[in-house]
């Protein structure tokens, strides 16, 4: 097989692969209880561009609409927290052009609570929330955002830096739809294709790790951006070598899940999950049958109860079906939806799971964590 980057065109050569999954179900495709199995699988590997340092999807011949999720509490609070601490940089600026995420929302809100007035031509503040990542053709979707920038205006850019995903193990990251996982480094590199200097940094908890870098025609980067270019050298992120922590993850995360569940199915535990994000999926495939242990997982999203979680297939059902099951445990499968779930749930206070204990020790005492 033979591919190309997605912004420089580089070839891709088979050295250049940095995490291989083998073939894993789409997260665009839950399946109802009825529908046929196996479910389809796809191919799904990461490769780093030799040229330009762009860690991105090898191929992805998956094609199925995005399914749409609920708006999530900590995204929104994150998204106010970028706004305040941008607040010297939009002053005195009027206009805005966001650019939407295929998950639904630009992250605008909190930016027209500034003053900003949306147009769709060029604007004084552009913005992009988890949104290039998207695009099989990087190097159009940088040209469309520098463009829509006026002349002494600034990009926004929201991302998940490969560096967090590497450091906090996050393989479930690398999913069918999200071509593009860039470092700060890669980042810069792609901005200057088009004319662009990143300025800022400023990073969050969301996720696990997620950066939003403020780009202009000119300038100088400041003190974080400068610190994360040379830490993102010595971790080598620029090649394949620098993601061996995160191919061994792989193996680990998929045993402590397999011990979590079969320490609950040995103990008759009414074990539910809430959640039912793109991170889970390849996982819960991972562990074989999950169901053993798992009744069920609640989500928000409409779109997804009714139907199952692809491989596994873990049902998804409503919050309310998974509080009236009244649950022994609930295993949260996104942590960042901890505290929205107890603020809307309290009653499931005591009983949500977020850390995995490890499996050796739910062995040897027999307690529940």
């Amino acid at each position: 097989m033979r591919w190309a980057c997605a912004l420089c065109g580089t070839p891709g050569r088979p050295e250049d692969v940095a995490l291989d999954l083998g073939l894993q179900p789409s997260i665009r495709n839950y399946p109802l209880a009825t529908d046929p199995v196996p479910d389809p699988t796809h191919p799904l590997a990461m490769w780093v561009c030799p040229s330009c340092g762009l860690a991105q999807l090898q191929s992805d011949d998956t094609d199925e609409p995005e399914v749409p999720v609920a708006a999530m509490a900590a995204m929104a609070h994150q998204e106010q927290q970028a706004v305040a601490d941008l607040a010297d940089l939009l002053a005195g600026r009027e206009t805005i052009h966001a650019f939407d995420s295929p998950h639904g929302g630009s992250g605008i809100v909190p930016y027209l609570g500034q003053g900003l007035r949306p147009v769709d031509g060029p604007a004084d503040v552009v913005i992009d929330t988890f949104g290039i990542m998207h695009d099989a053709d990087q190097a159009a979707a940088f040209a469309e955002r520098a463009a829509a920038t006026m002349p002494h205006g600034i990009l926004v850019l929201t991302v998940q830096p490969v560096g967090d995903i590497v450091a906090s193990g996050q393989w479930t990251a690398l999913r069918h739809g999200h071509v593009a996982y860039y470092s700060i480094t890669a980042l810069r590199h792609a901005l200057a294709r088009v004319g662009f200097v990143p300025v800022r940094l400023r990073r969050y908890d969301l996720y696990g790790g997620t950066a939003v870098v403020v780009a202009q025609r000119s300038g100088e980067p400041d003190a974080a951006l400068r610190e994360a270019y040379e830490s993102e050298a010595a971790a080598g992120l620029s090649t394949p070598a620098g993601f061996a922590t995160l191919r061994d993850s792989v193996a680990t995360s998929i045993e402590r899940l397999r011990g979590y569940l079969d320490t609950h199915a040995a103990r008759g535990t009414r074990l539910y999950a809430y959640g039912a994000p793109s991170r889970a999926i390849a996982l819960l495939a991972g562990v074989g049958d999950a169901t053993r242990a798992l009744v069920a997982t609640a989500d928000a999203s409409p779109a997804k109860q009714g139907r199952c979680l692809p491989v596994s297939r873990v049902p998804v059902i409503s919050p309310d079906e998974l509080l009236a099951a009244r649950p022994d445990e609930v295993l949260l499968l996104l942590s960042d939806l901890y505290d929205e779930v107890l603020t809307a749930y309290p009653a499931l206070t005591g009983r949500l799971v977020s850390d995995l204990p490890d499996p050796r020790a739910l062995h040897g005492n027999g307690v529940d964590e």
